[in-house]
């Protein structure tokens, strides 16, 4: 099998698994319990929880465990929204966020608040200036993705942020960090975000688990009441398990980090030069300011689904678009917003490669990629 799907998610490490083992057998107890079994569980959460924080520059205690990045997204939009409606109803983010994003935008909108959708430029970047115009006083909220899930295009937060804060100090700034971590180096204070969410099975963890950064001094409105966990931002009985691997996935990321990043402009490279020795008439989305993981690439005169239907036959996986959004009913925004015509967008593949894509399976992959795309010329073009 040749894995290429990995910004949908990614395989659980080996040390992930076995410290998600222990949890199951070992270490059930409930963290709330008042006895010491609990108490020693509880301890090995705050463990996870520093291990958690130190992957993205942040304190641990401005770190709250979640089901994933889109309830993450979800506890920091509209706890944010809800805590500060009375200060204004302007709300401001980019025309190519996650469905996570851009569907609570829409849910704001039709409630009648002033949604404001910031153009990007053919990378997929948000242009500053027009950003520059669309923040007013009255804006309460900007949320931006980092890098981006389908390009890997990486915003330039901190300029962006910035300039809102310039506007109105009061701005909630939130970070869509989801595809950045584990793809980019990533420091929460650096950015100056005062929101940051992101998940654990996208960096080798389990899924089900993601984590919101929130800044110490921020208030936002709990959405999960009953309970008091998560200091009473996200009430419920943690899942122990999914917290630990988590902590170990984001202690093995940090640890190799320069590694992975080094070992991805390697594959990316060498990817890049194979395509380009073998293959006609398609152009790469991805622009030079992206992660190395994700390349975005559009083949002419072929459908995406077609051929990848074709790989899989070879158990070669890769992507036609964000797996959130890959369900057949709807074309990519994305592409649209880049200004890519309609003739290569319907054959754009996202190929995302992992800390474990060797050049033996590029080999494969282009071998059975021009191979496929032959075919698939042949019946189109006749």
């Amino acid at each position: 099998m040749i894995y290429l799907d990995n910004c949908a998610t990614t395989k659980p490490d080996a040390e992930v698994i076995d410290m998600m083992m222990k949890a199951l057998v070992h270490d059930f107890a409930n963290p709330s319990s008042l006895h010491s079994f609990g108490h020693r569980v509880e301890r090995e959460i705050e463990v996870a929880r520093k291990n958690v924080a130190a992957l993205i520059g942040a304190n641990a205690d401005e770190i709250y465990f979640t089901s994933g990045g889109t309830e993450s997204n979800n506890i920091a939009i509209h706890g944010a929204i809800l805590k500060n409606r009375r200060r204004g109803k302007r709300i401001i983010t980019s025309a190519i966020e996650h469905a996570s994003i851009d569907d609570q935008f829409k849910h704001y909108k039709e409630l009648g608040y002033d949604v404001c959708y910031l153009d990007v430029d053919n990378t997929g970047a948000v242009d500053v200036e027009k950003f520059k115009e669309a923040v007013s006083e009255d804006t309460i909220l900007v949320s931006l993705i980092y890098v981006h899930n389908e390009l890997g295009t990486v915003n330039n937060i901190r300029k962006l942020f910035d300039i809102a804060k310039s506007k109105n100090k009061n701005i909630l700034c939130h970070v869509d960090g989801v595809q950045a971590v584990g793809k980019i180096p990533v420091d929460v204070k650096d950015l100056g975000c005062d929101t940051f969410s992101f998940s654990s099975h996208k960096i080798y963890g389990p899924k089900g688990m993601g984590a919101l950064y929130k800044r110490r001094d921020l208030n936002i409105e709990s959405l999960v009441i009953g309970g008091g966990q998560e200091r009473g931002l996200r009430s419920g009985t943690e899942n122990v398990p999914g917290i630990l691997g988590f902590g170990k996935a984001c202690e093995l990321t940090k640890r190799d980090l320069e590694k992975r990043l080094s070992h991805a402009k390697e594959i990316k490279d060498y990817f890049l030069e194979k395509l380009g020795e073998n293959l006609e008439d398609y152009k790469i989305n991805t622009p030079e300011n992206a992660t190395d993981f994700i390349i975005s690439l559009s083949i002419l005169d072929i459908r995406a689904e077609v051929l990848l239907h074709y790989l899989e036959g070879d158990e070669i996986y890769i992507s036609t678009a964000s797996a959130c959004n890959s369900n057949g009913t709807h074309k990519s925004n994305t592409l649209k917003a880049i200004g890519l015509s309609d003739k290569y967008a319907e054959g754009t593949i996202r190929v995302c490669t992992s800390k474990d894509t060797t050049k033996g399976e590029i080999d494969i992959f282009v071998e059975k990629l021009v191979k496929y795309v032959g075919e698939i010329r042949n019946i189109i073009r006749g």
